[in-house]
């Protein structure tokens, strides 16, 4: 039995992956608006995080994080800012585009498990999805901010806002679309994962 949940964790895993390299590589996964883009990928990193806890969804955070910064040097697409950073600083810019992707996907094993021993599995799913987007956003902002925020490039995006309107007014549409769908989505599969048994169960009383 317990090959079998390791042998089923290891499916899972890598359909997963799977799923975000073609979302990379392809359309799929990003809808271009202005500078930024609306990203689909947050969705399977959710998924990840579901049905295989934070170790799994940091795995898939960190391939989400790895194909996004690829994308500053036009593998599987181009990012324009991806690739104005990459050209201030390739390493700052591996670890703005890396870093939030990994934590995300972290941190939502742990969202989820939270949120599955005070709720039931569809609210938890619900829950895990809308900050997988959120998070994103949250950490690839700040990280734009604190690492890029005195460049010329930056500075000129601001146009002299405060940093709060700046981020608010910058994410705008992308950000809400992002959570609308990875909110919807993900409880919808988390939904039909559940009915298959694939989400292992939580003791409310374990840690």
């Amino acid at each position: 039995m317990e090959r079998q949940t390791k042998v089923t964790r290891l499916a899972i895993l890598g359909l997963m992956t799977g799923v975000l390299l073609l979302m990379a590589y392809t359309p799929l996964g990003y809808l271009n608006i202005g500078p930024l883009a609306i990203t689909f990928n947050v969705i399977p990193v959710a998924i990840c995080a579901i049905t295989l806890g934070p170790k799994g969804g940091a795995i898939a955070g960190g391939v989400f994080g790895l194909t996004s910064f690829l994308q500053c040097i036009g593998v599987g697409g181009t990012s324009a800012m991806g690739a104005m950073l990459f050209g201030i600083n390739p390493f700052l810019a591996f670890i703005q585009r890396f870093i939030p992707r990994l934590l995300d996907g972290f941190l939502l094993g742990y969202i989820f498990r939270g949120s599955r021993k005070v709720s039931n599995t569809y609210a938890a799913c619900l829950i895990t999805g809308f900050c997988s987007a959120f998070l994103n956003t949250l950490f690839f902002m700040s990280l734009l901010i604190a690492l890029f925020g005195n460049t010329e490039y930056v500075q000129g995006l601001m146009g002299g806002k405060n940093v709060i309107v700046f981020i608010c007014t910058f994410v705008g549409i992308n950000a809400v679309c992002e959570m609308v769908s990875s909110t919807l989505i993900t409880g919808a599969i988390g939904a039909a994962l559940e009915k298959a048994r694939l989400i292992p169960n939580i003791s409310r009383k374990s840690a």
